[in-house]
């Protein structure tokens, strides 16, 4: 901006250096030098008081000069009379001189003209000057505001993937057992290979133990490699829209090799028929099942399909039953002993949850509430066959606080509500009596979740979602113990 601003002040010094000139020389061009101001009082001349020539008749006179409001030098002459000639070499020199000055005013406008329009130039450069800098500012503080952002985004990302660092540790010391395995495998081949070639020269039967020690510890790995501990749940995948509210549906984990049946209930009491759909896509995409008619209606939705037999709570009882589909009969029937029921101890949503039945990796489970646990979860392992207890946890979480719950690889997994935005928050580790809080997504699509079961054959969650029936992926840590092996 100062360059311009630097032309502008060249151009207006032209100006004034011109004018100066042509106050000074336009007298002495024509003879006019001669004559002096008259002096005011002090001795400084009088700009408004012209004089009068000596002599009128024989030259060109200054009669006054003065400077205007613009500092220009004005200057007034008085002509020679009419009587001389009109061809006097001064008034040609005044003819040339005039001309010359209407040239100069010309150019003097033209030099204006060009001034004005390099000084709206430079006031428009100034305004988009100004903008621009305002926008390198807006833009300068939106950078920093998006670094901000960035930072907290990693900042949340590391605390997310601090808890992982111990399971990855583990998972160092799972990768050097493995490798202790591939080790052994490679030097039992090449001992057989040498076998080959030198019979005899090996004992047999310390070669068969060594195997079949080998093949048990790889047995008993790729089972620990079936459980492991939930860090992730998919989106939701709605499978269909069918019944009330409140229902629950589910496979069978132990069903054999090509059996895919659907089991569906609707409601949560009053009701006795079981819909069997003969598979998946048939319960997505018809509406043809067989129905079974239970002994007893049911009570809340804990029911759970296992190895062929459905296992349901009673209505308005705390007694398990066993029913066998094959045989259309109950095979076993027990009292969960001091179990809450008839809406005592529910889940938060309510419906008769008080008994909720479960299965994982490692059998079948019963999750209920107790006087004695002043309303807290009590989590029992159930012989499948006899329905007697094996084994049984207390925990410190209400039962009615809790909005469902599942089991995984012994694990009970709770979430912190039925309706709205969910979490899985408390887990419930059986194998170490220990308990920890946790926050793990979990999206209720719906709005209202009346059963959660985990299918260990799948590797998935069963939802019944405000008349939706809904899958969930999981995502599990799988930790190799080797002092397990």
């Amino acid at each position: 901006m100062s360059v311009p601003l630097l032309k502008i002040g060249v151009v207006l010094s032209t100006m004034a250096m011109i004018t100066n000139w042509m106050s000074q020389t336009l007298p002495s061009l024509v003879g006019l030098n001669t004559t002096k101001l008259a002096a005011a009082p002090g001795g400084i001349p009088d700009r408004s008081t012209g004089v009068l020539p000596a002599n009128p008749e024989e030259s060109w006179q200054v009669y006054s000069s003065a400077q205007d409001s613009e500092g220009r030098c004005i200057c007034t002459v008085v002509a020679p009379q009419q009587t001389m000639c009109s061809r006097d070499a001064r008034t040609k020199q005044l003819r040339q001189l005039l001309e010359k000055v209407q040239n100069m005013t010309q150019s003097i406008q033209v030099l204006d003209q060009r001034t004005q329009r390099d000084l709206q130039y430079v006031e428009k450069m100034e305004i988009q000057l100004r903008g621009l800098e305002t926008k390198f500012r807006q833009v300068e503080e939106s950078h920093k505001q998006n670094i901000a952002k960035q930072y907290k985004a990693i900042k949340a990302k590391m605390e997310e993937l601090r808890p992982l660092i111990p399971v990855l540790e583990e998972y160092k010391a799972d990768a050097k057992l493995v490798l202790q395995f591939k080790e052994e495998v490679q030097n039992l081949t090449s001992v057989l290979n040498e076998l080959q070639e030198e019979m005899g020269a090996y004992d047999y039967e310390e070669l068969q133990n060594r195997v079949s020690n080998l093949e048990e510890r790889l047995r008993a790995c790729m089972q620990k490699l079936a459980c492991g501990k939930l860090t992730g749940i998919s989106d939701p995948i709605t499978i269909k829209t069918s019944g009330s509210r409140f229902g629950s549906w589910m496979t069978d984990p132990l069903a054999p090799e090509g059996d895919t049946r659907v089991w569906y209930m609707d409601g949560y009491h009053n009701n006795r028929f079981v819909r069997e759909y003969k598979s998946m896509s048939d319960f997505m995409t018809t509406d043809n099942f067989t129905s079974h008619r239970l002994p007893h209606p049911w009570s809340g939705t804990g029911q759970v399909v296992y190895n062929g037999s459905i296992y349901f709570n009673k209505f308005q009882s705390h007694i398990i039953i066993k029913f066998d589909f094959k045989t259309s009969s109950i095979s076993k029937s027990r009292q969960l002993d001091y179990a809450g029921y008839n809406n005592m101890y529910h889940y938060a949503w309510g419906g008769h949850s008080d008994i909720d039945l479960m299965v994982d990796e490692g059998g079948l489970w019963a999750v209920y509430a107790t006087n004695q646990n002043a309303g807290n979860i009590v989590i029992s392992k159930l012989n499948p066959n006899t329905l007697q207890i094996i084994k049984s946890w207390t925990t410190n979480h209400p039962k009615r606080s809790a909005g469902e719950a599942f089991m995984i690889c012994g694990t009970l997994y709770v979430t912190n509500g039925y309706a709205g935005g969910t979490k899985v928050y408390y887990a419930f580790h059986t194998n170490s009596s220990t308990y920890e809080y946790i926050d793990i997504a979990f999206q209720n699509k719906y709005s209202h979740i009346s059963m959660l079961d985990y299918n260990p054959k799948d590797r998935a969650l069963y939802a019944w979602n405000n008349g939706h029936q809904v899958l969930y992926n999981v995502t599990l840590f799988h930790v190799i113990r080797s002092e397990e092996l």
